[in-house]
């Protein structure tokens, strides 16, 4: 019963984190239909922005406190929010109508950055700050489980549900769905567009940035394929989800998260493989998805 629990949780922490890096991914991709394939840099870059901060103000055990910790946090979502910004402005913004350019440009400036980072702290991965009880233990039905998974679950689940209603509720989530499905005939009623898709830019740059930090929380550490890494996965994730429905995404993340625990622990070595065989059945059964295209 005890590695029951253990698998569930562990495998609802992992979710937590694959929604986290989706999230993002699921705002430019699935509802703006643009290929970032440089959102992997994103994540790399607000990872280690965090690491960066977290170094200087952990103490002589590697740890920070609460409100350092805070900081970290913020100043990943500010590095991931700049760097999505710029990247809308100044290379996605002519290119809105042109996919395989959307595609060379990002998988470019994903590997600039991915380079860039290598070159300048190395590829050996560096221990990340955390404060004290995110290394701790919570007993739970006699399962031993790591702190810093309910820490991914509870931010994950913050996530979704700004997202939903900032979607569904807010003046600019409206008008980003009505620009995906009709850009023409917003403009014509006097909106910036334009505007509104650099803010879901800004916006999934700094989920992207978010992820990174507690990423690095996750592994304890940050290295530069970090990004490549957590990249593919998320990819999985949108396509079960459903190309723009969030809610998909998190079904989808916790269907992943689940059964990789599952199939890694009783089928050693196998869980990369469960998802992809998971993918291909979604895909067969419901080509668009599990959510389709709804939000």
């Amino acid at each position: 019963m005890s590695t029951i629990v253990l698998l569930a949780l562990t495998g609802i922490g992992l979710a937590g984190l694959y929604f986290l890096v989706a999230s993002g991914l699921t705002l430019i991709f699935g509802l703006m239909r643009v290929l970032n394939f440089a959102h992997g840099a994103f994540l790399l870059l607000g990872g280690y922005c965090a690491w960066l901060l977290g170094a200087q103000l952990m103490d002589a055990a590697g740890n920070v406190s609460n409100a350092g910790f805070l900081a970290m946090l913020i100043a990943a979502l500010a590095a991931g929010a700049v760097i999505g910004t710029l990247t809308e402005l100044v290379l996605i913004r002519p290119l809105y109508r042109r996919e395989f350019a959307q595609v060379l440009v990002t998988v470019g400036l994903g590997l600039v950055v991915g380079a860039l980072v290598m070159g300048i702290w190395g590829g050996d991965p560096r221990n990340f700050p955390a404060p004290p009880w995110t290394h701790g233990i919570v007993r739970i039905l006699g399962a031993n489980v790591p702190a810093s998974r309910f820490l991914l679950i509870g931010v994950a689940l913050l996530v979704l549900v700004a997202l939903v209603a900032f979607l569904r509720h807010t003046r600019y989530g409206l008008i980003v769905r009505a620009g995906v499905e009709n850009r023409t005939m917003v403009s014509a009623l006097g909106i910036d567009v334009r505007r509104a898709f650099t803010l879901v830019f800004a916006l999934g740059g700094a989920l992207a940035g978010l992820s990174g930090a507690l990423a690095g929380v996750y592994f304890g550490a940050v290295s530069p394929g970090l990004g490549s890494m957590l990249l593919i996965d998320a990819f999985i994730v949108v396509v079960i989800g459903g190309l723009g429905s969030i809610t998909g995404s998190a079904l989808a993340a916790l269907a992943v998260g689940l059964l990789q625990q599952f199939a890694n622990y009783y089928f050693t070595g196998i869980g990369d493989l469960a998802i992809v065989l998971l993918l291909a059945v979604v895909l067969l059964v419901r080509p668009r998805g599990m959510l389709g295209a709804s939000t």
